[in-house]
């Protein structure tokens, strides 16, 4: 999993609870056409790995669920790729989180986490996400979403270096729970 986050902000409600918020960011489920926005974001942030643009379609379009776009004067400039586990249907694994650099410093990634978590409340327990160990603001980021909703974060090692080709750092499992 990659994430990218914005760094601190001055949003003072971290759950958008969905809908328009107070700064007029609209959180919604994607839709096919946002598969192209989320990923030129992808592409844009030059830390996250990039898949293809059918890929990113492909999510809006069977995953929009467990997914989130933050939407700023009606452009997509943020997104939360997520899916129900199934080894474990009670939780909701974070794949991706991507934020336009203009925007960061918002908490939008926090909040489009908050988000996806409060629409899924009825159905999981848990949130798990994958980060490299070098990942600090990823790391931060999901601590923060933890302890807003006084949860824990919880870390295990998780895939090896090894496992995933030249050049990719290992990844750690993060959950919330």
């Amino acid at each position: 999993m990659n994430t990218f986050t914005e760094g601190p902000g001055s949003d003072s409600n971290p759950a958008s609870g969905g809908g328009e918020t107070h700064d007029g960011t609209v959180f919604r489920q994607p839709e096919v056409a946002d598969g192209i926005r989320m990923w030129e974001i992808t592409r844009d942030t030059g830390v996250l790995d990039e898949n293809s643009t059918y890929a990113y379609t492909l999510w809006a379009k069977e995953f929009a669920g467990t997914s989130v776009v933050a939407e700023v004067e009606g452009k997509v400039v943020g997104f939360v790729t997520g899916f129900i586990r199934p080894s474990e249907p009670d939780t909701i694994f974070v794949w991706q989180v991507g934020v336009d650099a203009d925007q960061r410093g918002k908490k939008l990634a926090a909040r489009m986490l908050h988000d996806i978590l409060d629409r899924l409340d009825s159905q999981v327990v848990r949130l798990r996400t994958t980060i490299s160990p070098d990942n600090e603001a990823s790391q931060k980021l999901f601590a923060s979403v933890a302890r807003d909703r006084g949860k824990e974060l919880v870390r295990e090692d998780y895939l090896q270096a090894a496992d995933l080709g030249e050049g990719h750092e290992p990844e750690d499992l993060y959950s919330i729970v």
